[in-house]
């Protein structure tokens, strides 16, 4: 049966409760045993599916006083059996807003863009220093408990298709769809110019950046999956139209 491992803080200090998710024993025990003396309370796990397992078990028994509700997540990139990406997605998938921050020793800009994407709050490249991610943590900590006052949120609106920018969320006919960050935001500009026509050169500098070196081609690839989404009869759009000569147009 699956336990939890729990480090509690020093006497009276409750700052949250912290996941730390890590597959490297030393990174691991560093990082409970200095939340701990920052005052935070600790939940460890060394892969993916133990981590998996934590979250269920806590989300089944939120109405428990005695078990500890999950202020912050601390994910390592790659480990075993599920990695940080794919258990970031599961868990946005299923409406947690839990911040999380991801660790990794790769750095570069694609893998930082991609644990964003997928719903990652912050990224730290190892090697690390303490200070610096007990600073990101409290800063992840006092947006999350603090957030800036809500304005209503504008909505595009196009028959039975809504899109909501600021949740990166759209719906059509009142089921909600799965799109992808470039297919999102080439929608979200279609609905925002609605009738306009685009060539492929304006979306690609739009979207993907007047650096892209990738074939015009792609454009085309990106239009058929949203149709697919989008349309009743893909073969025959109602909404995201191709102008011969010219480009697309949106309604």
């Amino acid at each position: 049966m699956l336990s939890l491992e729990v480090s509690k803080p020093q006497a009276g200090l409750k700052l949250g409760t912290v996941l730390i998710v890590e597959d490297e024993e030393l990174i691991r025990e560093t990082i409970s045993l200095t939340l701990g003396d920052e005052g935070y309370e600790v939940l460890v796990a060394e892969d993916g599916r133990t981590a998996l397992e934590m979250i269920r078990r806590l989300e089944e028994s939120r109405e428990d006083q005695t078990s500890p509700r999950l202020d912050l997540i601390i994910l390592d990139l790659m480990l075993p059996y599920l990695s940080g990406l794919d258990l970031c997605r599961w868990i946005r998938h299923h409406g947690n807003n839990v911040p999380i921050l991801m660790l990794s020793a790769k750095g570069t800009e694609t893998d930082r863009v991609v644990g964003l994407e997928v719903g990652a709050d912050d990224y730290l490249t190892k090697p690390f220093g303490m200070r610096e991610l007990i600073a990101r943590c409290r800063a992840l900590l006092r947006r999350h408990h603090h957030p800036q006052p809500q304005t209503q949120e504008a909505v595009l609106r196009y028959q039975d298709i809504i899109l909501f920018p600021q949740q990166c969320r759209v719906t059509v006919r009142g089921d909600e769809i799965n799109l992808s960050p470039k297919e999102f935001r080439i929608l979200e500009l279609f609905m925002s110019h609605p009738r306009r026509v685009w060539s492929r050169e304006q979306l690609i500098e739009r979207v993907w950046g007047a650096d892209f070196m990738g074939d015009s081609k792609t454009v085309d690839v990106h239009i058929r999956w949203l149709r697919e989404k989008l349309e009743l009869d893909p073969s025959h759009p109602e909404h995201l139209l191709t102008v011969r000569g010219f480009g697309y147009r949106f309604g």
